[in-house]
């Protein structure tokens, strides 16, 4: 069967800042995933889906059903490592990445997998099924309407994407795999929100609106409606522009696995946290995280102070104190002003 054509990443017209925090993880997944907020209709999921046709093709481990990552030997599952110190050769696959969707029926069992206790009790072996975090690792794992989700499993998936690992644990048999994937949500806010607590977990946060200039709106439409009559055609026109983001993408993650913090990064992002009231250092870490990913982006080996000011509109203003009954968002506007004045030397 023929693989459904997929709108081009690089089509989509503006939403630059969607599209900013999606690359960002993309270079460094350790981010923490992303969270998008917006009204129907703003190209999420569209976003989400083309994103997948960016990234190269990954090498994994032939047949192993976690999809363990062929040159990572510090990552496999419990299987491959077993193969390995048996002396046995790993045979490689090369797979596409793909976006692995969460569906908001999901059970925990369905998500994370389950282990079979009576198997366990009368053979003293582990026999594991995997479920959708097995399926999503070394891939996208997308979940739309991330809001809706129960909060056991958005705690489930936020653990399993910052550890890499996902745990899975029944009458005192456990098993564990790796998990390694780029967490995206998304979301209409007003479908309601998610806790402050959750929200806080997401490495980056971005509000998307519909198109308000004119020329912008009628060239998406365009764009879309010549999708949709030619697909082929449409995606053969945008193919050098893919190619050009690719490659980008693949030298900037080689940049940042290249790269070493330093001091000018660690004390502004520290400084802009403690002025802005914001609890914890999960912010500090992914402020510099995002800047060094940023840098990368950009061709730069070095991460500066400008490059903690670009990110820190998407990785702070979820994460601002507030008070009981005010208001869940940070004017960005304000941010931006406080930003600019101590920054601006």
């Amino acid at each position: 069967m023929s693989r459904r054509p997929v709108y081009p990443f690089t089509a989509i017209v503006g939403q630059e800042d969607m599209k900013e925090v999606l690359l960002l993880n993309v270079v460094n997944p350790a981010i923490g995933g992303v969270l998008i907020r917006g009204e129907k209709g703003t190209a999420k999921s569209t976003a989400v889906r083309a994103l997948a046709e960016l990234l190269p093709a990954r090498d994994v481990v032939k047949g192993c059903p976690f999809h363990c990552a062929w040159d990572d030997h510090d990552r496999l599952c419990s299987s491959c490592q077993q193969s390995l110190t048996d002396g046995a050769v790993l045979e490689k696959e090369t797979v596409p990445m793909k976006v692995v969707e969460l569906p908001l029926c999901a059970t925990e069992d369905r998500v994370a997998g389950t282990l079979d206790i009576s198997h366990a009790i009368s053979t003293g072996m582990k026999k594991f099924e995997p479920g959708i975090l097995a399926e999503a690792n070394g891939n996208i794992l997308y979940v739309d309407e991330v809001n809706l989700l129960d909060d056991h499993l958005v705690d489930l998936l936020l653990d399993a994407a910052a550890m890499g690992v996902n745990f899975v644990e029944r009458e005192g048999v456990s098993f564990s795999h790796p998990a390694n994937f780029i967490l995206i949500g998304t979301m209409n806010p007003e479908e309601g929100d998610l806790r402050p607590q959750l929200l806080d977990r997401f490495g980056l946060v971005v509000d998307v609106h519909g198109e308000r200039d004119a020329v912008n709106r009628v060239e998406v439409i365009k764009r879309r409606i010549d999708f949709e009559g030619s697909p082929d055609g449409f995606l053969e026109s945008f193919q050098e522009q893919q190619e050009d983001m690719r490659a980008c993408l693949i030298q900037a993650r080689q940049r940042m696995a290249e790269s070493e913090v330093n001091s000018e990064i660690l004390e502004a992002a520290v400084e802009i946290s403690l002025h802005l009231g914001v609890d914890g250092h999960r912010a500090d870490l992914t402020l510099v995280k995002a800047a060094m990913a940023w840098a990368a982006l950009e061709g730069r080996d070095v991460a500066g102070t400008k490059d903690v000011l670009k990110v820190a509109r998407m990785a702070l203003p979820h994460r601002m104190r507030r008070q009981p009954f005010e208001e869940s968002k940070l004017d960005i506007r304000e941010l931006d002003q406080w930003l600019q004045e101590r920054f601006s030397s």
